[in-house]
């Protein structure tokens, strides 16, 4: 993570030190630091002044709003500092929602002074630059900052002068001040700047004849920029939230990922709780939490975490050993889950990680099995079943129970099963070896082209490539909607083999003619050329000491992908881009300072090239280009078939959750046209909205996945793009880090970016505001898949996406030592299914056990609304479905489903024929209309139109109502299966408000003419929108969803099969024979022209 905050004695003191300015600041270094350690003596002999000044005292523990709090004591003696500490130090006390107990305190000297010459000041970073705001009245009082303050930004390279904060900031400031005013603020601004400040507030700053006071500090620093700022900030200390202990293991695992080229973070929150995890990702760590908190665990989550980056086998024993040694210290009496998850990997070998956690757990059998841990684990990515199997293995033979899921089984769906909410299946043996031998699906090797054969290690000058366009001085250049095509060339800048070779698998497997990758630039090696595969043939690429060399003999190149480390990525980027060739950049990178980050956004606008990162693996576009490791190894590439190009577009932050949509999106749409992995920074290269927007201008997209996360409002100007009518294909989204609002104080999750500083940053607050402006929004992670499908599967029925037949991709041969390393074949699902288990002991109904269906006597509206709707229903609402499905049975041979199904049987069909003539006649002039009078009802009733005014439009429309008029019922001769249904309804719905709304309707029509009735089709499509809004199992999105999708029919369709096969056997019972209609019911006649 990059912003961290320091105590207000780490700030004051960077700021004594190394501010310039001509304004006298004074009390410079005159602090004392007391804790329930303190040597009084000591310290006033350190500190003299304690005994000859009034003082102020006050806690240091990144706690707001102290004065307000009462947590200042003012205008002391040393005696009376004492006593104001005796009823503070070491007390709890609650601040918010967080509960913590006050042990640092800072003394400063006390400085007398007027109203009038307290001021406020504070500088904090976004995007474009940095943001000065200045108030001319300062103190506890100060209110609304953001509302009333004066502010200025500074641009990012841009400097600050005085004229400038002496006529923006300084306006209503008395003259005599605004001279030693302006000139504090400037030096305080490069102070900011030069010591890497991301955010630095003085409240109140007092400015008086003797000169400048520091009264009170609040400041963050960008942690990451430590080798740059190292001389200056020396060993910085960083305190943990108010309401947090900082825990001795939290220190281990930071020097651990200070050590690593890995990503390792832990965060103790409640270290006697039952739910622990040890998540891979930093997007994944971050769902996971969420989820628990959902499932309502978030008083029993003991800790947040995350390990990621290929962590070595030692790294990851070293973690879990930390993490097993905190939860077996105190038992609980439930026992206690360890949540072993992650996303699918991109690069990291599962099994050598899992290896490490093996270990741990073996050393740690006997208090895992004292303390009754249960594991379970969910992971995918390179080896994922050899590591799956390892973990199988370790549970049987510690005895410790391990339940082991890979990829088949959605991320978060442990977690529901840790909590018990949802049951354990029961998993097959695992094979003993696993592997994933890449075979063709037509099961013949496919003959690679002619050109496949030649040797792309020299460099070849392209006829099409389109040259950068230059643009004006100060004014942007416009950035290609296009940035990866079937013909795209990249230059890697670093050694890593491993990716370039994953990259040129790829590009065979998608049958492009030549490899991705022209050459690669190393700078610590001389030129040379690096031997890789292409399919079955070893090929040569070249290997450049200098940057100016490849981009010399490789013009085609207009894509750089950089795995430079984090000290050389800023320095290689600028390089970079001074040659108008490159329209794209890559950087890999974790861990670069932002105000760098932010200098190269600013170079990267103006010379219209985008930068994917940093902070990332990168992004795909299947059939075409892959940026390094992006969507991990040929096993996954096929099995979430990024060979070939789908239909829907994704942007992530994170990028392994990135893989995680690819798989999602591969099981419930035609597959991922392009996924860019954003990065995890505060400040990404390139934003949500930037790659959305070129999504919305690129045909072939049909619909897009945002999966944004807490921090930042990037995707408000998602919401703004589709008010303005600027976004118009459909968007689902989902925001991450929802369980931040949870906590009772500040939790700093994996990635740098993913901590709101103000509500709107919130994950709920955005989740919200997605939703008010149109966007598909989950109700959580967990039924992100879902809503995808079903936007998927409406524009696959409007005609909007045409799935394309698959073809299989060319074979790729399996490298020796990897084949050797992995074992058996891998088999990707076919399809997905959520309503049904037969694997088990006994069938599952949505995760209800069939004899449990029959020992609670659900019957058959019971049974259909666990496989319809997922869930159990209310004893009322099955009871209603079995009357619909009693009422809607049949009526008569004169329909025209039941006229099909008989005329079908009496020529000699066989039963199923005969009724699916029958159900092929159901539509919205028969039998259809239960979908049809629920959605015109609903939207008339939720837009709240007048029952007169919805009969006047559809009449204006020229639409007739479904729902309503029948052929023989009137008012007169009403319909007794309606007046069944409605007295059972009245009786038992909670609420009947869509029903009530439609027979205000029936009064109007039947007034007109006495049949247009609220006909049985009509009033079950109502009915049935009450039931679900009000039933209490489903929200409203939910309840609209079922609808949308077509579950009413069912309904009908359901019920009336019955009829159909009732007429198809009295038919055959009767032994009727061929059906012919007779002469005298068919009117004769000639064709117009000829009737003259």
């Amino acid at each position: 993570m990059s912003a961290k905050a320091i105590s207000e004695q780490t700030g004051k003191e960077f700021l004594y030190k190394y501010i310039c300015t001509s304004a006298a600041v004074q009390n410079r270094f005159r602090y004392a630091n007391v804790t329930a350690e303190t040597d009084w003596d000591r310290l006033t002999q350190e500190h003299p002044w304690l005994l000859t000044e009034p003082l102020v005292v006050k806690p240091d523990q990144l706690i707001k709003r102290r004065g307000k709090l009462n947590l200042v004591g003012i205008n002391l003696d040393l005696q009376g500092v004492q006593d104001w500490l005796k009823t503070r130090l070491m007390k709890e006390t609650t601040v918010g929602k967080a509960k913590g107990v006050l042990k640092n305190f800072l003394i400063e000297p006390f400085v007398p002074h007027a109203q009038e010459e307290e001021f406020y000041v504070c500088i904090y970073a976004t995007r474009e630059g940095d943001h000065v705001l200045f108030h001319h009245e300062g103190g506890v009082e100060v209110g609304d900052v953001d509302a009333k303050a004066q502010r200025l930004m500074v641009a990012v390279d841009d400097k600050l002068s005085e004229s400038q904060v002496t006529e923006q900031l300084l306006t209503h400031v008395p003259d005599d001040k605004k001279e030693i005013l302006a000139s504090f603020i400037v030096g305080l601004f490069n102070l900011y700047e030069d010591l890497y400040f991301t955010y630095l507030e003085i409240n109140p700053l007092v400015v008086t004849a003797g000169g400048v006071y520091i009264l009170d500090m609040a400041a963050k620093i960008d942690a990451t920029a430590d080798y740059i700022c190292k001389p200056k900030w020396g060993d910085v200390e960083f305190p943990p939230p108010f309401g947090r202990e900082a825990y001795p293991e939290e220190a281990y695992i930071a020097d651990l990922d200070a050590k690593s080229g890995a990503s390792l973070k832990l965060t103790l929150l409640n270290p006697r709780g039952r739910i622990w995890t040890m998540v891979a990702g930093g997007g994944a760590s971050v769902v996971y939490s969420d989820t628990i908190c959902d499932l309502g665990g978030v008083d029993e989550l003991a800790n947040y975490g995350e390990y990621s980056g290929a962590p070595s086998e030692q790294q990851t024993y070293d973690y879990a050993k930390t993490i097993l040694s905190l939860m077996t210290r105190e038992k609980h009496p439930l026992g206690k889950v360890l949540i072993i998850g992650g996303s699918i990997a991109n690069f990291t070998n599962v099994a050598a990680t899992f290896k490490g956690i093996v270990r741990a757990i073996k050393d740690y059998q006997s208090p895992l099995k004292e303390h009754e841990v249960t594991i379970f684990v969910r992971r995918g990515g390179p080896n994922y079943q050899e590591g799956l199997r390892v973990m199988g293995e370790v549970g049987k033979t510690t005895g410790i129970p391990i339940h082991v899921f890979g990829t088949e089984t959605h991320m978060t769906a442990i977690v529901g099963m840790a909590l018990g909410h949802r049951p354990i299946p029961n998993q097959p043996p695992m094979a003993v070896h696993t592997a994933n031998f890449l075979l063709n699906a037509s099961n013949s090797a496919m003959t690679p082209a002619a050109t496949r054969t030649a040797s792309f290690s020299e460099p070849r000058t392209s006829n099409d490539v389109t040259p950068a366009k230059k643009s004006k001085a100060g004014v942007p250049a416009a950035k290609p909607t296009t940035l990866f095509r079937k013909d795209t060339k990249a230059i890697v800048w670093g050694m890593q083999t491993r990716a370039v070779q994953g990259m040129m698998d790829f590009d065979y497997v998608c049958s492009r003619d030549e490899p991705s990758v022209a050459a690669m630039v190393y700078p610590f090696t001389g030129d040379h050329k690096q031997k890789f595969y292409w399919g079955h043939k070893e090929i040569l690429l070249p290997v450049y000491k200098n940057m100016a060399d490849a981009m010399k003999k490789h013009p085609e190149v207009d894509v750089l992908i950089s795995f430079a480390s984090l000290r050389s990525a800023f320095d290689s980027t600028l390089e970079v881009m001074q040659y108008p060739q490159i329209h794209t950049i890559a950087i890999i990178a974790e861990g670069i300072p932002e105000a760098l980050t932010r200098k190269m956004i600013k170079m990267a606008d103006e010379k219209g090239v985008t930068i994917i990162g940093p902070a990332t693996v990168g992004g795909i576009k299947p059939g075409c280009f892959k940026i390094g490791n992006t969507g991990g190894m040929l096993d996954n590439i096929l099995a979430s078939k990024l060979y070939r190009p789908g239909s829907v577009a994704y942007v992530s932050r994170s990028g392994g959750m990135s893989n995680e949509l690819n798989n999602i999106i591969s099981r419930t749409t035609d597959g991922v046209y392009e996924g860019v992995a954003i990065g995890g920074d505060r400040y990404p290269g390139s934003t949500f909205m930037d790659h959305v927007l070129r999504y919305q201008d690129t045909p072939g997209i049909k619909m897009m996945v945002v999966l944004g996360e807490i921090g930042g409002t990037e995707e408000y100007r998602i919401c703004q793009g589709i008010r303005e009518g600027r976004i118009t294909k459909p968007v689902v989204c989902w925001c991450i880090g929802t369980c931040a609002t949870m906590f009772a104080s500040e939790v700093q999750f994996g990635h740098a970016g993913a901590c709101a500083n103000q509500a709107s940053e919130t994950a709920v607050a955005k989740n919200q505001a997605l939703r008010d402006a149109g966007v598909y929004v989950p109700k959580s992670f967990d039924e992100l898949g879902d809503v995808i499908k079903t936007v998927y599967d409406e524009l696959v029925a409007n005609g909007t996406i045409v799935p394309a037949q698959e073809v299989p991709p060319p074979t790729v041969p399996m490298d020796y030592s990897w084949a050797r390393e992995l074992g058996l074949i891998r088999k990707p699902a076919s399809f997905m299914t959520s309503i049904c288990d037969e694997r088990g002991q006994e069938l599952i109904y949505a995760g209800m056990p069939i004899t449990e269906v029959f020992k609670e006597e659900m019957g058959l509206g019971g049974v259909l609304g666990l496989l319809w709707f997922q869930r159990r229903l209310p004893r009322y609402a099955c009871q209603f479905i079995e009357m619909c499905l009693m009422v809607t049975a049949d009526h008569g041979p004169a329909v025209s489903g039941a006229h099909n199904t008989i005329v079908c049987a009496r020529a000699g069909k066989d039963l199923i024929s005969s009724l699916t003539s029958g159900l092929l006649t159901i539509g919205d002039r028969f039998g259809g209309a239960l979908d049809a009078a629920a959605k015109q009802f609903s939207k008339a009733f939720d837009s709240g139109m007048l029952p007169m005014e919805f009969v006047n439009k559809m009449k204006k429309d020229g639409k007739l109502i479904m729902g309503i008029g029948h052929r023989v019922k009137s008012i007169n001769n009403p319909d007794m299966r309606v007046q069944i249904l409605k007295d059972f309804v009245k009786q038992h719905f909670p609420s009947t408000q869509l029903l009530d709304y439609a027979l205000d309707v029936e009064k109007i029509t039947t007034s007109k003419k006495p049949n247009l009735i609220l006909n049985v089709d009509g009033f079950i499509g109502v009915a049935f929108v009450d039931l679900l809004r009000t039933c209490g199992g489903f929200t409203r999105d939910e309840a609209d969803e079922f609808v949308e999708i077509g579950a009413l029919n069912g309904i009908f369709v359901l019920g009336r099969s019955m009829g159909f096969i009732g007429h198809y056997l009295d038919q055959k019972r009767l032994k009727q024979g061929l059906y012919r209609h007779p002469w005298d019911d068919i009117s004769y006649v000639l064709p117009e022209h000829m009737s003259m």
